[in-house]
């Protein structure tokens, strides 16, 4: 029998600015991710699997590149910037990435902090599938972590651009697979 890989739910943007409606980010159907991500989460929690959130942050006062291309958002201490409902951090198996671009791994500790604890794949879900998604899954598989994408666990306001995006995913970079695939990975 083959040894198991182990394995990291890496939750992406799963803050109020994308799932509370009024928020800059927030868009019709985004909702229908959250059974899924709370089945991921639920399962990490119970076997004790690595749970990294990765959330985007950005400094008050100071500029970012990010502003020439989309409205300032997700400043510290912000209420769009905190953790949507039950998506807090908790217990000892979970920790949080800042990030101040689109993937998870880039200008972050991540790819480090995941090597340093012998993780080989992450199970990825979140928001926005053509956008921060791909770019972790991108950036995951190019610091050699095999990204998993469970398909329920991610979506888009522009579902063209989303499947779009898990194609690749699933043809360059990983695996896209059934939400109960996922959570068997995580259990």
């Amino acid at each position: 029998m083959a040894a198991s890989v182990k394995t990291a739910l890496l939750l992406v943007d799963v803050i109020n600015s994308f799932f509370q409606p009024g928020h800059p980010n927030y868009y019709d159907g985004v909702e229908k991710v959250l059974p899924a991500l709370q089945s991921l989460l639920a399962a990490a929690r119970r076997s004790g699997s690595i749970v990294v959130h990765a959330v985007e942050l950005h400094r008050p006062v100071f500029d970012d590149f990010e502003w020439r291309k989309l409205p300032v958002h997700h400043l510290a201490g912000a209420q769009d910037a905190e953790f949507f409902r039950e998506f807090r951090p908790e217990g000892t198996s979970e920790t949080t990435v800042f990030k101040r671009r689109f993937s998870a791994f880039f200008a972050t500790d991540l790819a480090l902090f995941l090597t340093e604890q012998r993780v080989e794949r992450v199970v990825i879900g979140g928001v926005k599938t053509n956008v921060c998604i791909r770019a972790t899954a991108q950036d995951a598989f190019a610091n050699g972590f095999e990204p998993v994408v469970p398909r329920e666990a991610t979506n888009s306001n522009r579902p063209h651009l989303a499947e779009a995006s898990l194609e690749d995913i699933d043809r360059y970079m990983g695996r896209v697979v059934s939400l109960d695939e996922a959570i068997g990975m995580l259990s």
